[in-house]
């Protein structure tokens, strides 16, 4: 991330265009890797997602003025789930998703999480492997009708 000067801050429902732009761009290439765009992350509408960003605990990063990555979290009980990290694509893979993952758990923490949970998909290598090196491990797996699944994936949160 040396190359970054990256700022961080909660995710506010005014944000929802920018971050629908976002996900979407950050979502192809998991598109490209499943053979299809009818995924929730490319076909949620703008109302759907200001709805979901009431009472978030989410973050986006900034790079000046320009978001190039967003987080979404809430919290189930004393578990933080964890959910459609997107990183711009000339952002990815410059510890951006580390970055906002350790803040979404910090947040889960203040709040009272224990452990936190995420899903990713089965052919999502590069996220199984990130997710992996930040201490999470496989907790469940579901099938699905396509010869994937989606992994489900937990963490304990130590204070």
């Amino acid at each position: 991330m040396s190359e970054l000067d990256v700022s961080v801050r909660d995710i506010r429902v005014e944000d929802a265009g920018e971050v629908l732009t976002l996900q979407r761009a950050a979502f192809v290439q998991e598109a490209l890797i499943y053979g299809s765009a009818e995924m929730p992350p490319l076909t949620q509408t703008l109302e759907e997602l200001e709805h979901e960003l009431h009472e978030n605990l989410g973050c986006v990063a900034l790079e000046g003025t320009r978001m190039i990555g967003a987080v979404r979290a809430r919290m189930d009980g004393a578990l933080l789930l964890v959910g459609r990290i997107s990183i711009a694509p000339d952002a990815q893979g410059k510890g951006i998703g580390t970055l906002l993952l350790a803040e979404v758990e910090r947040r889960g923490r203040e709040a009272g999480a224990t452990q936190s949970e995420l899903f990713t998909g089965s052919l999502s290598e590069a996220n199984l492997r990130l997710y992996e090196r930040e201490g999470y491990a496989e907790s469940q797996r579901v099938p699905g009708d396509d010869g994937t699944a989606q992994v489900f994936m937990r963490k304990a949160l130590v204070p």
